[in-house]
């Protein structure tokens, strides 16, 4: 049946659009404003739940969008329980319109089909949306590959954390710099601000922006993101079943008491009740999910079947909210290492050290009295060493890894 949309529903949505535009700060904007290409037509932004995707679109729209042909919806809205994005999109092109922004789109059974039809056939409108980091832009039913740039997003860096809490303007950095240049560098951040001051408060309430709105509930609140995550989105979206959520919750309970988590499949899938492939297809799915980090010894051909050779919680942040004492700091150390890693570069598991970056670089992780004689014959090896604020030779400080983003 053809749904047809009437004016006054129309301007209900742009008044919500408008209501948002007005509330929406411009104080503090991600670095990611500065690398996705708006310039194209069709633009996936994905990432977990929590970490400022709406934020971040409905800034770019305040910043630089033409403010009467720009239309911002959510596919969570009530009102698409009886109208498409289809319909919507050709009386918003009619009317002028031209940027639509789409946020929440996994809320909605058919996306990937909808938005193929209006950049196919509204050549006019440039349209961005957002949605869970288990969207696939790629699938059977709409193939958005050649049509989309994907992009994913993260929760806050330390830097963007400092920059937030601070009024700082921290550049970011590149590997290559911090590998090279990491005691000038520190100096010249060091005589702006004490970093370790803020390091620990970052590891337990930084990575999520919406610290800023309550740090009394802000754990609670990674608890019903991950509820979320487990018990909507994994089902939805994976075809998780819903009498084996309870066990993923389990599992990551088991990795956020790590020390950290090398996993014996055999073992953790008898402990959990679940055969060992559907573990594996579990793991992956929760790596998919940010919830978790799953890193392999080999760089490519990773099956969905393949044992991860250590697993993580994605963030430290989740490792305090879903640990039922104190947290391993070694374990909060290498998490939040392969977090602010993950986002540009290739991490693998290494015999000698804790990570291999790239294929090229060792590290070792770990506290101010770790010694480095398990790298000190590997070419390429550093170390990133917890609670100093200068570096020498390849010691370099573990939080001026938290600007490379």
């Amino acid at each position: 049946m053809l749904i047809i949309i009437s004016k006054n529903a129309m301007e209900r949505l742009i008044e919500v659009h408008q209501k948002k535009m007005q509330d929406t700060n411009l104080d503090f904007i991600r670095g990611d404003m500065d690398v996705i290409p708006w310039e194209m037509r069709l633009i996936g932004i994905k990432g977990a739940r929590g970490i400022g995707k709406t934020t971040l679109l409905l800034q770019y729209a305040k910043k630089h969008l033409p403010k009467d042909s720009t239309l911002y919806v959510s596919l969570d809205n009530i009102w698409f329980s009886e109208n498409n994005l289809v319909d919507l999109a050709d009386r918003f092109a009619k009317r002028g319109g031209t940027h639509l922004l789409i946020d929440e789109v996994h809320k909605y059974p058919n996306w990937s089909q909808e938005i193929k039809n209006i950049y196919d056939d509204y050549p006019e409108l440039k349209v961005i949306f957002t949605g869970s980091s288990l969207l696939q832009i790629l699938n059977q039913r709409a193939d958005l590959s050649r049509r989309a740039v994907s992009y994913n997003m993260q929760g806050l860096s330390f830097r963007e954390y400092l920059n937030m809490t601070q009024n700082t303007d921290f550049q970011l950095l590149s590997l290559d710099d911090i590998l090279k240049k990491h005691v000038q560098i520190a100096k010249d951040i060091v005589h702006r601000i004490a970093p370790i001051k803020y390091f620990e408060i970052y590891l337990n309430k930084g990575y999520y922006p919406f610290f800023k709105e309550s740090e009394i509930t802000y754990h609670s609140r990674i608890q019903e993101i991950v509820n979320m995550i487990i018990e909507l989105e994994l089902p939805l979206l994976r075809n998780v079943e819903v009498a084996y959520t309870n066990k993923l919750k389990q599992l990551l309970f088991i990795i956020a008491q790590a020390v950290p988590f090398i996993p014996n499949v055999t073992k953790l899938s008898e402990r959990i009740g679940v055969n060992r492939n559907t573990l594996l297809t579990y793991l992956h799915y929760m790596g998919q999910a940010e919830l978790t980090k799953n890193i392999f010894k080999q760089a490519v051909g990773i099956s969905l079947l393949q044992k991860p050779d250590k697993l993580f919680l994605d963030n430290p942040n989740l490792v305090y909210a879903l640990s039922m004492e104190k947290p391993n700091i070694g374990n909060l150390r290498e998490t939040f290492f392969l977090n602010q890693l993950s986002k540009k570069h290739k991490i693998n598991y290494s015999d000698k050290g804790d990570f291999l970056i790239d294929g090229k670089f060792t590290i070792e992780v770990g506290g101010r009295n770790k010694t480095g004689q398990q790298i000190q014959h590997v070419k390429n090896a550093f170390l990133g060493i917890d609670d100093i604020e200068y570096g020498f030779l390849n010691h370099i400080p573990l939080w001026l890894f938290g600007f490379l983003y």
